[in-house]
């Protein structure tokens, strides 16, 4: 773990994210729509963050005919985190536990209880993008809450990141929210963010570039791709794997 000096460090990120209270009262609740908000959760070395401000929308297909439509905050750094009153900052100090909660026919869960000024929350997060190549969900998070809250996960030193001023620096912070990206809407956040045209042979070139020196992974599934995500300072416990 690093020390109180060092720079605080995301770990993983999921969008699209449900957040409400836990049990009986509040599953009958979220059935009609009450009690519960949507947004993006973050975990760094030191806090969970459910980020509500800032949302923008995206519909996600289900199928061949139906589809749902997603609202999350897009955080690329933590410094670009919008909090507002529908929004949490959990220290990882004041959880008390956790658990993950996965079974067949129903959406990965997250549930934590932790201390809020000497008050006991419960507060339960649902994962809404599920399937693909994905290996981790939100129920695998607890575990890795539980090794940050004992102390017992490494966080590892990742290469210096390329300057901005670079094509390499620009496709590292449109990868900053942790999220996997095809080279297409890699190419697409670029050009509208900095006013450019590119090249697709650059950009690509510029992710395994990337990839060479451990700073992204391409996750491309056979036959599919090139998809790339920002690599976790997490190692073998990679919640984005």
């Amino acid at each position: 773990m690093p020390d109180d000096s060092s720079a605080e460090v995301m770990l993983a990120q999921e969008e699209g994210v449900i957040c409400r209270g836990s049990g009986t009262r509040k599953e009958v609740e979220a059935a009609f729509g009450v009690g519960e908000t949507q947004g993006t959760l973050v975990l760094t070395d030191r806090r969970l963050i459910y980020v509500h401000g800032g949302e923008k929308e995206e519909d996600l297909r289900i199928g061949a005919f139906s589809q749902k439509r997603l609202f999350f905050a897009d955080v690329e750094d933590l410094d670009s985190v919008s909090m507002d009153a529908a929004s949490l900052e959990i220290p990882i100090a004041t959880i008390a536990g956790t658990a993950g909660k996965k079974v067949p026919g129903a959406a990965p869960k997250l549930e934590v209880k932790w201390s809020d000024h000497g008050i006991q929350r419960v507060s339960e997060f649902v994962q809404q993008v599920t399937g693909g190549s994905r290996k981790k969900n939100l129920n695998d998070w607890a575990a890795v809450i539980d090794k940050l809250r004992n102390k017992k996960i490494k966080i590892l030193p990742l290469p210096p990141a390329p300057s901005v001023d670079e094509l390499e620096g620009k496709v590292l912070a449109a990868l900053g929210d942790m999220q996997e990206k095809g080279l297409f809407t890699i190419e697409e956040e670029l050009e509208g963010r900095y006013n450019v045209k590119l090249d697709p042979d650059d950009v690509e070139s510029a992710c395994e570039k990337l990839a060479s020196i451990g700073l992204v992974k391409n996750v491309s599934a056979k036959g599919e791709g090139p998809f790339y995500r920002k690599v976790s300072p997490l190692g073998e416990d990679d919640l984005g794997n």
